[in-house]
């Protein structure tokens, strides 16, 4: 049998054709997006939001046998579903030191300094790890920018002191300096009138730690009064929320605290906060915080908050403020509790957190700040307390 040939003319219109049919092959069409693309596009933009959580028992005591079962969470009053729950000690860390170094701290400079260099060795225990180091007094300067470095830190913690009773920052006789100062790492620095508390957490917050993954805390060692800072204590607060990061707060009276407390025993400035009242948390957080009003962002309050009088705020209640809004913690500095007993607290609490994941909702996903309510299920658990943030934010 003879093989099949084709017509000499039908054998070059094929050859004509070929490269066509190749052309038009490779070349698919385009597809074609459906309808509803853009409500993938808004999943899309869903972020999942980390809730680190700390639990104790009435004896203060960290409980660490709990599941994801045991929790309900709201936000806004909307049930929210937990998508995500572990202990995740092994997670990066990024810690944040914050030093007052104003003329208040003076006489328990040397013991901080000496217990964060400890601290510091303790828990930077992975390469991924990495630190940072601010002082603060008229003005923010960071001494190291984050750096795994042992060496690199401990010489920033050296470099931490208390100016001359007789220097004088040349923002004193000028508030209106201007905050595009770069220290000597590189990032901004803010000049102001007098102590800079809440630029200091801001610019932490902000230009370092919003750029970090998985756990992040600064710890603030201040008297809590601020009195030449650009930023308000509501925008300092929510640099840090938005940042994912948990403010500890070491609180130290100081010399010049107690210098006035001993001419005011006779029964002058009780309180403290313009408008008097106590610090109130959920459920009624209010009471005369500088700039707050309620203070926070579901507060409704102004954005004042530093620019009165240092006799006129008590520091502490700042501090309380700043940590317990942002899922931390607030400790005193005493005879019986030393810089270094605290600072093995903290470090105890950062090794045992929960992290809690959840994507919000779309009732909760809107622009602005929303409020966490974290609970246990069992009335077993009613003596349990859980130590979160308050809130977080999305959008700008």
């Amino acid at each position: 049998m003879k093989p099949l040939q084709l017509p000499r003319h039908v054998l070059q219109v094929g050859l004509l054709l070929s490269p066509v049919f190749s052309l038009v092959a490779q070349q698919k069409p385009a597809a074609i997006p459906p309808a509803d693309s853009t409500v993938t596009t808004l999943s899309v933009d869903a972020r999942l939001v980390n809730l680190p959580v700390v639990v104790r028992d009435k004896k203060n005591a960290l409980v660490q046998n709990l599941t994801k079962a045991d929790f309900t969470l709201q936000v806004d009053g909307h049930p929210q579903t937990i998508r995500y729950f572990d202990i995740d000690s092994n997670l990066p860390l990024t810690l944040g030191l914050l030093v007052d170094n104003s003329l208040s701290q003076r006489d328990v400079i040397d013991e901080e300094r000496t217990a964060s260099s400890t601290f510091l060795d303790q828990m930077l225990t992975t390469p991924k790890d990495q630190a940072f180091v601010i002082q603060f007094a008229h003005q923010t300067e960071l001494l190291q920018d984050l750096t795994n470095s042992r060496p690199k830190l401990q010489a920033a913690l050296k470099e931490i002191d208390t100016p001359s009773p007789n220097s004088r920052s040349t923002s004193d006789t000028d508030d209106s300096t201007d905050d595009s100062s770069n220290n000597r790492s590189g990032h901004r620095g803010r000049t102001g009138a007098g102590t800079t508390l809440y630029d200091a957490n801001f610019l932490a917050s902000d230009e370092l730690m919003a750029k970090q993954k998985g756990r992040k805390a600064l710890i603030i060692l201040s008297d809590g009064v601020d009195s030449g800072s650009k930023e308000t204590l509501v925008k300092s607060i929510e640099g840090a929320q938005r940042a994912d990061t948990i403010i500890y707060a070491i609180y130290f009276k100081g010399q010049e605290h107690q210098d006035r407390n001993a001419s005011q025993r006779g029964g002058r400035s009780g309180g403290g906060y313009p408008g008097g009242g106590g610090i109130g948390f959920p459920g009624g957080r209010g009471g005369g915080y500088p700039g707050g009003g309620g203070g926070s962002p579901r507060g409704g309050g102004t954005s004042g908050g530093n620019s009165g009088s240092r006799s006129q705020v008590d520091g502490k209640k700042i501090l309380e403020r700043m940590a317990q809004e942002t899922g931390g913690r607030l400790f005193e500095v005493s005879n019986k509790q030393t810089v270094a007993q605290i600072y093995t607290q903290i470090a105890e609490e950062l090794r045992s957190q929960y992290r809690l994941g959840f994507t919000p909702d779309q009732a909760t996903a809107a622009d602005g700040y929303h409020q966490i309510d974290l609970a246990l299920h069992s009335s077993s658990q009613k003596n349990l307390a859980i130590q979160t943030r308050d809130g977080y934010y999305t959008g700008k």
